[in-house]
């Protein structure tokens, strides 16, 4: 694992309108002064621990080694669920034990996972429903410190996953879903260039030739670029993540289509 920076990321449901994210800010700063904290987003929609997890899958490799991920989408806060770190070969994350991980152990190596015990990381509250501000903001500071991993809690196995679908083809069809839609009402499906390479090896289709099916429409073969879309028509291209988006050209796919997170998609 790399040595703890003073680089910590937020990723909440908390939204700007409340003390929450700052409280949070607050709590790092007064134990690192020098820590250095980036949002990557605080409109995860309450509760969605799915999309929270693809939010964070998207963007954490791109910071630095030994970058403190803290993310927090939380249900269950108060509740008997623990709190997690996670240490890999280059990042740290701290999480509730929801699922919210789940891609980070999926792709990251040599991941370790302890529960976060010790009271040392925590501060006193009257009540159970911040832990965001009181455990999670705390124990990211505290590890920029240069405190060990080992301090925080023993090690465990035992955590929760969210079920990661991978798309699958049969009769010369490749189905999958749609895994997020982004502020401009683009659809993003689980469907990466493999999946079309595999498809493509049954049907011997190129790229050019597929027909994308979803919410009803359907569009034949796969643009460069948003400028290659067309204004009252949906179109499909592989985006800068590797993933079959749909999307309308200066417009919004999600409403025009009716679709959303879930969907399914096929391409035949």
């Amino acid at each position: 694992m790399p040595p703890a920076i003073s680089m910590i990321t937020l990723l909440t449901d908390f939204g700007l309108r409340d003390y929450f994210v700052a409280s949070m800010k607050g709590v790092i700063l007064n134990i690192n002064s020098q820590a250095r904290i980036v949002d990557l987003s605080h409109d995860v929609p309450p509760q969605q621990i799915e999309e929270a997890a693809y939010l964070l899958k998207s963007s954490y490799r791109y910071f630095p080694d030994g970058t403190v991920h803290v993310a927090v989408v939380d249900p269950g806060v108060g509740s008997n669920r623990r709190a997690l770190l996670v240490s890999t070969s280059r990042f740290y994350f701290l999480a509730p034990d929801n699922g919210l991980l789940s891609y980070i152990f999926d792709e990251e190596l040599s991941v370790e996972v302890r529960v976060i015990e010790n009271k040392q990381y925590r501060l006193d509250s009257e009540g159970a429903t911040f832990d965001g501000r009181d455990l999670f903001a705390p124990a990211a500071a505290w590890l920029t410190k240069g405190q060990s991993p080992g301090s925080f809690g023993r090690l465990t196995r035992d955590y929760v996953t969210l079920p990661i679908e991978e798309p699958t083809v049969a009769h010369k069809v490749l189905s999958g879903h749609i895994v997020y839609v982004d502020h401009y009402g683009n659809l993003i499906s689980n469907i990466t260039p493999l999946h079309l390479k595999e498809l493509q090896g049954v049907a011997r289709k190129s790229s050019s030739d597929v027909t994308i099916r979803l919410g009803g429409t359907e569009i034949q073969g796969l643009v460069v670029c948003y400028a290659d879309g067309d204004k009252t028509t949906p179109q499909a291209l592989i985006n800068s993540n590797g993933q079959v988006e749909v999307f309308i050209k200066e417009g919004n796919a999600a409403e025009s289509l009716k679709c959303g997170r879930g969907e399914k998609i096929a391409v035949s």
